[in-house]
């Protein structure tokens, strides 16, 4: 029996090194023990991946937690699933498809109807380098679905938001957005080839300009919002990539693979550190880079580039929330001027079903 003593004390170092590692390289759980008892989370994209878990876990918190999905068969059995799991009866599955105009101001209506309070907004749904497509309303899916919906969406909230203060919005980016490109000319790819990767990426820094200029907007008024990066983690996001079925990956990668991609319940971490922290009571338009204050890319912090984007914004959703140009701008952008919000204007397309949404 002695002789499988050395084996096995070897095997258990290795293994629990390997986790001590992969928690630090990835961040780690949430340091905050705050609870929300009373408290109203909206949460899109709830019923899988980073969004399930971060429900998850601020049910466990006592949250009152709204799941917004577009899939409503597994948004069901997902809160079922979390009522069980944390004892929590408060836990409720709502119908949102970010691809539609229409049903998120149908979703809206009904939390500014119901609900006595929205306390924390996460705009977590997403979808990833997904084939050529449009949405309901003729956007480029990437940037319809990831930024777009979670434009209008909070928009529409702002007021319960308001009235709820202090309250948070966080907002899911992604480190892509460093090599991110606001194309004003195109932003639907409607006349250059579609690069899915670009439109990704566009997609992602189009949440932290919005992030910024919703936080100067929010000035004063007890509500913040930050935007956040939550490292790489395994979920169905990436299910358009191909990397998982790779031979050589899935073989001789997925020992390296271990210690940097997350689980689901590691990637709800930062969600739930920027929900909870009191320490973040009051901090607003930030980026963070897991659970780190980080400085977003260069091009996230062009003010001019983020008013510009918002106003286009407001023009495609129908938002009358336009503001004028800072004051080194020598012109205001207004939905008649600019190329991209008069594209708005025209009839839209056709919406397509050849890319594939997921709410992870």
């Amino acid at each position: 029996m002695s002789k499988f003593i050395l084996p096995a004390s070897v095997f258990g170092t290795v293994f629990g090194c390997a986790v001590l590692l992969k928690n630090h390289l990835t961040g780690g759980p949430c340091p905050s023990k705050a609870r929300l008892p009373g408290k109203t989370v909206v949460i899109t994209g709830a019923n899988t991946g980073i969004g399930k878990e971060t429900a998850r876990e601020l049910a466990q918190r006592g949250g009152r937690i709204i799941m917004g999905c577009r899939d409503m068969e597994k948004c069901e059995a997902a809160a079922c699933e979390i009522r069980g799991s944390t004892l929590n009866p408060h836990v409720y599955a709502r119908h949102i498809n970010l691809s539609s105009v229409k049903s998120i101001r149908r979703f809206a209506e009904e939390i500014n109807r119901e609900e006595k309070s929205v306390d924390i907004l996460i705009n977590n749904a997403a979808v990833m380098k997904c084939p050529p497509g449009k949405t309901e309303d003729g956007f480029d899916m990437q940037f319809g679905v990831n930024y777009l919906g979670h434009f209008l969406l909070t928009n529409l909230l702002l007021d319960k938001l308001k009235d709820s203060a202090p309250s948070r919005v966080i907002n899911l980016s992604s480190l892509v957005h460093i090599v991110g490109e606001i194309d004003f000319e195109d932003l639907n790819w409607d006349r250059k080839k579609f690069n899915t990767r670009k439109a990704y990426c566009q997609s992602k820094l189009a949440i932290v300009l919005f992030t910024r200029e919703l936080a100067r907007r929010l000035e004063g008024t007890g509500v913040t919002v930050n935007a956040l990066h939550p490292g790489v983690v395994a979920t169905d996001l990436g299910r358009h990539t191909g990397m998982h079925q790779s031979q050589f990956s899935s073989t001789v990668l997925s020992p390296i693979f271990y210690l940097f991609v997350k689980s689901p319940v590691l990637g709800a971490q930062p969600s739930v550190y920027l929900a909870v922290a009191e320490e973040l009571e009051g901090v607003t338009g930030r980026y963070y880079d897991v659970m780190t204050e980080k400085e977003p890319a260069p091009q996230a912090l062009e003010q001019e580039v983020a008013v510009r984007l918002w106003n286009i914004s407001a023009s495609m959703v129908g938002l009358n929330t336009t503001v004028p140009m800072p004051a080194s701008s020598s012109k205001a952008v207004t939905s008649t001027t600019d190329p991209a919000a008069a594209a708005c204007e025209q009839p839209l397309a056709s919406p397509t079903e050849t890319a594939a949404m997921t709410m992870a």
